[in-house]
């Protein structure tokens, strides 16, 4: 049995944030039903960076959120859609949504109208800055939230500042904590009974990931400091020049410490005031580098890689991102699964990174076409083909 085989989600959103909170409830085997409006559906369809797949509203973008979903298309501004979403809403569990806060309710599908036709719905609304607040109804996207959280403030170095993350990390840790509360309500309503509201904010959630660097600040009294690839916890903790590229080596125990300086042939300077215990090492650092570094590229990245790691001295290489995806411990956690997409052919996702001893979180279906689940999801309503026709005729899917 899958661990969510026998939940409904009803999914009406878009782009990142939330079908990233509803692909980890449809891996781990919820009915998720994209609802979509009729003209080109989630905005994420005509994104990605193959023009093709965008022209056939499958652009990678949405190919990487969207399996194992279903797609049902309608007009929620039209009275008819309004109705049959309402009797969809009785057959649901959930309800996920990330339009900006005022959207729902002036579609007159807000929770308060939906908790009453079922008092059981887990209705979860994911936004920029959440539902209240002097924010609350600007207009935001990941790097607006990057950008204000603190985020790129602090990354990058003294000569790269500000900086923001390589993807979008604020959307998806942001879908990552909705698709985790939605499981704690849901797990609540087994002993309640009852459904109930959630407001989730990028902005939230993105916030406790910079936990330490907080603390320091507002506890410590320590301002962040810009450390390009450096660990401030420690050192040698960081990135190095080899004799072929770079080196990660994170020596962040004493022992790890005194083994990097016995392996590189400079034993003398663990007696170096400089560098002999944590604090000192970490305000020397940059003395401490270049002494290290002149060992270091003697040899080649997978010569130290090799020789740290057998002493107990975490290090690893820095491929480049295909190499990464290629990488045998990848393929042997069986991150990805092959499964072909209708018009495109076979293409990798991800499957669920959690590992379950009872049960499987894979992908078993391909991201939808755009309304391919019509005729399924409103015939168990009991529209008829007819019904579909007309339906269609009138712009309601």
């Amino acid at each position: 049995m899958k661990l969510l085989e026998g939940i409904r989600v009803l999914d009406l959103t878009n782009v990142l944030s939330g079908p990233f909170c509803t692909l980890q409830l449809a891996l781990l085997g919820a009915e998720v039903i994209k609802i979509e409006n009729p003209k080109d559906g989630d905005l994420a369809r005509k994104l990605g960076c193959v023009p093709d797949y965008n022209k056939k509203l499958m652009g990678t973008s949405f190919l990487a959120q969207n399996a194992n979903k279903k797609s049902l298309t309608l007009n929620l501004k039209q009275p008819k859609a309004k109705e049959i979403f309402k009797e969809l809403v009785k057959t649901a569990d959930v309800v996920v949504e990330n339009f900006r806060p005022d959207v729902m309710d002036r579609l007159g599908v807000g929770y308060e109208v939906l908790s009453q036709i079922n008092p059981r719905l887990v209705f979860c609304a994911i936004s920029g800055f959440g539902h209240t607040g002097p924010d609350a109804y600007k207009p935001a996207y990941d790097q607006i939230i990057q950008g204000l959280s603190g985020v790129m403030a602090i990354n990058g170095d003294e000569r790269l500042n500000p900086l923001r993350c390589g993807f979008p990390v604020c959307d998806t840790v942001g879908g990552l904590n909705a698709a985790f509360a939605v499981m704690a309500a849901l797990f609540a309503r087994e002993r309640t009974g009852q459904g109930q509201f959630i407001d989730i904010a990028l902005l939230d959630s993105i916030m406790p990931l910079m936990g330490w660097v907080v603390a320091n600040l507002l506890i410590g009294g320590q301002q962040p400091v810009l450390m390009g690839n450096d660990n401030f916890t420690a050192a040698p903790s960081g990135t190095f020049k080899t004799k072929d590229g770079f080196i990660n080596i994170a020596a962040n125990k004493q022992e790890q410490w005194e083994n990097v300086a016995d392996l590189l042939g400079v034993p003398e300077l663990k007696e170096d005031p400089r560098f002999k215990e944590r604090d000192a090492r970490k305000a020397n650092r940059r003395a401490l580098t270049p002494l290290l570094e002149a060992r270091l590229v003697t040899r080649t990245t997978d010569y130290w890689v090799e020789l740290l790691n057998q002493n107990d001295v975490p290090s690893g290489a820095i491929p480049t991102l295909e190499e990464a995806l290629q990488a045998p411990q990848i393929e042997h956690r069986q991150a990805f699964a092959k499964i072909r997409a209708e018009g495109i052919g076979e293409i990798p996702l991800f499957n669920h990174t959690a590992k379950f001893s009872g049960a499987t979180g894979n992908v078993e279906a391909p991201p939808p076409l755009l309304g391919e689940h019509n005729a399924e999801i409103l015939g168990q309503i009991g529209y008829s083909a007819t019904d579909l026709q007309s339906l269609k005729a009138d712009g309601v899917i």
